[in-house]
């Protein structure tokens, strides 16, 4: 008789692909499936929950945008009891506020992933001292809070004397985003010519990431080489506003939008820069997967990013202040030194096969479900 598989809860706010959702899909890709039996709670629809579902994974959505919604509590712990949960472990702020309650009501264990903090320095004063409390209550309600990356932890104990984490990086699949693998020719179905020099970003169109500052700086490069190109990939609320920037411009035959992508290392592929222009991260994992395919990389200097660039050795790093006028300076400087962006990349590479595997992460993260269910089980 086969031993009966431990039922694991991973949970996520929403069913569309950003950073978070992209490490969940890694986890249980990379979970130990004779051990383990992932299931999946989501609480909106999206592109992540189809992906799931297509890979035998149980995906269960329960429709909340807000956190804290106490009217979906106990659906969630009708689902957790129905489905044999033995842990479960949130991903993400608004995850965490939903299913918190439903987890310690069952007397079981809970992981909290803080994929960033949910409050910022641009926020309002008010907001953002409520976040605070917010992130207090949960972090306190947790048995493990694992942080991406070790800035994000300095966060948490600044604010909140009595937090705890462990610090374990996102991981990449280093066999999946591998330069010396054949891709598809991404610039031949796009029409992007191939002398061209192709500045990538691949992230959700949304103010934390800054696609709309981007553009302005890549106009202002342009004028200066008229042989860059801009891929954008990617969905949000600012995608509209940046393809009608696009077009009042004048420059839709060089700015090519896209929405998100299962093919990304073939993307990444085709692209000689890849820019994150974030105001705020926890560790991008998208960053990632750009250095692990040994793109030169432009990121910007907040928690996560700024710990896993090191400024003109594996990246340029740019403040946030002087956002447009940086950028353009940064993407005029590698477009005109093609030696420096493969220095930077092959370094870039380096970094991530050294210490950011989606095989190490997994690991981790199972030895410490591991406690946790052995002191329940006392």
């Amino acid at each position: 008789m086969s031993k009966q598989k431990i039922r694991i809860l991973e949970t996520i706010r929403q069913g569309q692909v950003g950073g978070g959702e992209s490490h969940l899909l890694s986890l249980v890709e990379n979970l130990d499936r004779d051990r383990y039996e992932p299931v999946v709670l989501s609480f909106t629809e999206g592109p992540m929950v189809d992906r799931l579902k297509s890979m035998g994974i149980q995906t269960q959505v329960i429709f909340t945008e807000k956190p804290f919604d106490i009217s979906k509590w106990g659906k969630v712990k009708q689902f957790i009891r129905s489905n044999r949960i033995s842990l479960v472990h949130a991903h993400g702020t608004r995850a965490n506020s939903n299913v918190f309650w439903a987890t310690k009501q069952l007397g079981l264990p809970l992981v909290y992933t803080v994929h960033g903090w949910s409050f910022h320095d641009d926020q309002q004063p008010l907001i953002r001292k409520v976040r605070v409390m917010g992130e207090k209550l949960l972090t306190r309600r947790s048995d493990v809070n694992i942080s991406v990356s070790a800035s994000n932890q300095q966060t948490g104990k600044k604010y909140f004397s009595s937090f705890q984490s462990t610090v374990i990086n996102n991981g990449i699949d280093l066999r999946k985003f591998d330069p010396a693998r054949s891709f598809a020719n991404i610039r031949q179905e796009l029409n992007i010519p191939a002398d061209s020099t192709l500045v990538l970003f691949v992230a959700r169109f949304i103010h934390q990431k800054q696609p709309l500052k981007l553009i302005a700086a890549f106009i202002k490069a342009l004028a200066q080489r008229p042989d860059l190109r801009l891929l954008m990939v990617g969905d949000g609320d600012q995608k509209a506003q940046a393809q009608q920037m696009v077009e009042q411009a004048g420059i839709t035959g060089k700015v090519i939008f896209q929405p998100f992508r299962a093919d990304v290392p073939d993307v990444l592929a085709a692209a000689d820069i890849f820019v994150l222009p974030s105001l705020w991260e926890g560790l991008p994992i998208g960053l990632l997967e750009a250095m692990a395919m040994g793109k030169a990389i432009i990121g910007t200097q907040v928690d996560g990013t700024s710990e896993v660039i090191r400024a003109g050795q594996n990246g340029l790093l740019i403040p946030t202040a002087n956002l447009e006028e940086d950028l353009a300076a940064a993407i005029l400087q590698l477009a005109a030194d093609p030696a420096a962006r493969q220095q930077l990349g092959q370094q870039a590479r380096a970094t991530i096969s050294s210490g950011y595997s989606a095989a190490n992460m997994t690991h981790e993260i199972e030895t410490i479900y591991e406690r946790l269910l052995t002191q329940y089980a006392k």
